[in-house]
């Protein structure tokens, strides 16, 4: 059986996928201590419902399981986040800034650079120099050094974690790149007097706000996925929140043909 070929074209170049090899950058929310966490959150917590004779859990001899979540997007889990995080707008929801969910995404690894203060930040130089100048990606997903397993269940609260160099951020503004992806708990420092510079600088807050930008922290991108551009499909649920959990999918692009016969086709959106 051959393998489905899917086209897309960006920036004049045509790339292929296959939409059957799908690469999982998030990091799956469930129940307990164990699981990532980050800014003093409190654990995910799952909870069976009962209503009289009603037992929501079939284990326990319900006809069906029945639960309620409680879970705080900022601090379990990967997640996806607008300009609201910083904005009393109230019209500033995840449901009504992303109103697109495929993109082309480069994946740049890059390890942080220790700071006098003792600080480890993502040094704009360090990312610039792996961005291909010329062909910019409407998405960048940030994958930090080192990367190993820890990562998956790590516990950042009260660590000052690395964060993202302003001008970095700054950079990806100016550039239109609409949406950032990486795998820390903020693009700012843990405990910052509520400076927030690169969330300011990515969301170009208040003065020229780009409403339509994300940033989506607590990703994981495996060794086994090489830098390069990616179609990425970003996944969220519709909550009238600032920010939501979120399932970022990639696909990895290779070049076309310069006139090639799509099964699927996507084309750069306009700006």
């Amino acid at each position: 059986m051959l393998a489905p070929t899917a086209t897309l074209t960006f920036r004049n170049r045509n790339y292929t996928f296959d939409p059957l090899q799908p690469l999982d950058i998030s990091l799956p929310l469930a129940a307990g201590p164990e699981n990532i966490n980050c800014f003093w959150a409190e654990p995910v917590q799952v909870e069976t419902i009962t209503v009289g004779d009603f037992v929501g859990s079939v284990a326990a001899g319900g006809a069906t399981n029945y639960q309620r979540v409680h879970l705080t997007p900022h601090g379990n889990g990967t997640h996806t986040e607008c300009y609201g995080h910083i904005s009393p707008d109230p019209a500033a929801t995840l449901d009504q800034c992303l109103r697109r969910f495929l993109f082309v995404a480069q994946v740049v690894t890059v390890a942080p650079r220790r700071q006098e203060n003792g600080d480890l930040m993502v040094m704009a130089n360090d990312v610039l120099a792996k961005v291909e100048g010329t062909h910019l990606p409407e998405a960048l997903v940030l994958r930090t050094l080192p990367n190993s397993e820890a990562k998956r269940t790590a516990h950042y609260s009260g660590t000052n974690p690395a964060y993202l160099e302003p001008a970095l951020a700054q950079f990806l503004a100016e550039n239109q790149i609409e949406h950032l992806l990486l795998d820390l708990p903020s693009v700012d420092r843990e405990e910052d007097g509520g400076a927030l510079l690169a969330h300011r600088a990515f969301w170009q807050y208040p003065a020229a706000v780009r409403t339509n930008a994300t940033i989506t922290e607590l990703i994981f991108v495996p060794d086994a996925v090489a830098d390069g551009l990616f179609l990425l499909n970003l996944q969220v649920t519709s909550l009238v929140l600032d920010a939501s959990p979120s399932r970022p999918v990639l696909y990895a692009l290779a070049p076309a043909a310069a006139a090639p016969a799509p099964t699927v086709f996507f084309s750069e959106a306009p700006h």
